[in-house]
């Protein structure tokens, strides 16, 4: 996607080869400075601070940390450390451990000396095999949009809303959410995204509109709260989230807030529809209720930082000393108020039935 009319992704190499390079996310939306991993650490810290975020980019990165250190020291016990220090930064996104099990597949049967190469080689991989799904999704998400463009008088806009980031920011490019809502504004297709603000971090207000607004897709953010008022006016034709990691049975755990953005869309008869890649889906849960709910830090919620008129970036603090902050990072929505998953390939009910129906390899497995 772009910035400032460039293209660009999440991840890519320094000139050495072997240095990575991504942004720094929490600095959004007023900047979006360079951040340089160099060594495991980095990535690990980078990942739990959530400078870095979005299922598929943190497993990305995640991939690229064990490469970081294969390259300091490729043992046995390093990879296992690795792996292990890695997988604990995020709870609930399973593409992290997804990433990290197809990392020590590929590296455990190899020679110490072979891994380094064979480490960058299986992350490059895994990022081109992210930006690939991620344009698929947008191809089978499309005729969603185009369809609601149908119904719509002509001049008037799709209007879609969203929650959290599930855009090129958070993968590799394209995003997920964002891929289909992309390629429509590119067809020619009037739309105009509701961006939920979600707190406690702002992602849609910081991030996702800042995508947007560099796409020059139009949009207008939102309270959270917001979300149920539009719906009963008829100002939502679809509602298009990401997700962190889905169930066999189709229970979806996203940003806190989607499961009160589903219900609402049930109630008043909008479509409510998940855009995902394959290696967010949990075939080893069999439902939502087994999925680790992430507890962050309070200051989260307690503190917001934003620009002065000055043009300082200052955080302040908005509850009052003393008052404790509960910060659940994600809930779960029921399949049953999920309209259909997005996949790389195709759309299907959210139930065990239509996950199988395009992934049937997964029935013998």
């Amino acid at each position: 996607m772009r910035i400032g009319g460039k293209h660009r992704r999440t991840v890519w190499l320094a000139e050495d080869g072997r240095t990575v390079l991504t942004f720094d996310q929490t600095r959004l939306p007023h900047e979006l400075p360079v951040l340089t991993l160099e060594r495991l650490a980095d990535s690990t810290h980078a990942i739990r601070a959530m400078k870095v975020r979005g299922a598929p980019l943190i497993g990305a990165v995640a991939a690229y940390g064990v490469a970081l250190a294969m390259r300091a020291d490729p043992s046995d016990a390093a990879l296992d450390e690795a792996c292990a220090t890695l997988g604990a930064t995020r709870p609930t996104a399973v593409n992290l451990r997804w990433a990290l099990e197809r990392m020590r597949t590929v590296l455990a049967p190899l020679a110490p000396g072979e891994r380094e190469a064979r480490a960058y080689a299986e992350a490059a991989a895994i990022c081109e095999e992210d930006v690939a799904v991620n344009r698929a999704i947008g191809e089978r998400g499309l005729p969603l949009i185009e369809a609601a463009a149908r119904r719509k008088r002509r001049g008037e806009p799709v209007n879609i809303l969203t929650h959290c980031n599930a855009g090129w920011l958070a993968t590799i490019d394209w995003g997920t959410a964002t891929a289909p809502i992309y390629l429509a504004h590119r067809a020619g297709i009037a739309v105009h995204v509701w961006v939920d603000e979600t707190r406690p971090r702002n992602q849609g207000a910081a991030i996702t509109a800042f995508e947007l607004g560099q796409e020059g897709v139009p949009h207008t953010v939102i309270a959270d709260n917001a979300g149920g008022h539009l719906m009963r006016r008829g100002m939502v034709d679809l509602c298009l989230v990401g997700t962190d990691r889905v169930a066999a049975n189709g229970d979806v755990a996203n940003k806190i807030g989607t499961y009160l953005k589903a219900l609402a869309a049930f109630d008043n008869g909008v479509p409510f529809y998940v855009a995902l890649p394959s290696s967010t889906i949990d075939w080893r849960l069999a439902d939502g209720s087994a999925i680790p709910i992430e507890e962050r830090a309070g200051e989260e919620l307690a503190l917001v930082s934003g620009r002065t008129r000055d043009g300082r970036i200052e955080t302040v603090r908005i509850t009052p000393d003393g008052s404790p902050c509960g910060n659940w990072a994600f809930d779960v929505t029921p399949a049953r108020l999920v309209t259909a998953f997005v996949t790389e390939r195709g759309v299907c009910r959210a139930s065990e039935a239509g996950l199988l129906s395009l992934y049937p390899e997964r029935a013998a497995a």
